[in-house]
């Protein structure tokens, strides 16, 4: 199974960006999860068409599972 953490910001233009990691650790909680994001615009690691991200909107862990049937 594949997980992604995706953290949901808001820039200036109001626009929702998503910041991915690829195979977050099992144990991350959604406090490291917060301290992460309020760094990341404390700042302003990421520069996004231009403009800055001025919120943070939330954060999920996405999980995908593949079957291969064929190959």
């Amino acid at each position: 199974m594949n997980k992604t953490l995706q953290m949901v910001f808001v820039s200036e233009l109001g626009r929702n960006v998503t910041i991915s990691v690829v195979d977050p650790r099992d144990d991350v909680t959604a406090e490291q999860v917060s301290a992460v994001m309020a760094d990341i615009l404390t700042h302003n690691t990421f520069i996004v068409a231009g403009a800055r991200l001025i919120r943070a909107a939330g954060a999920r862990v996405v999980s995908r599972g593949v079957e291969q049937i064929l190959g």
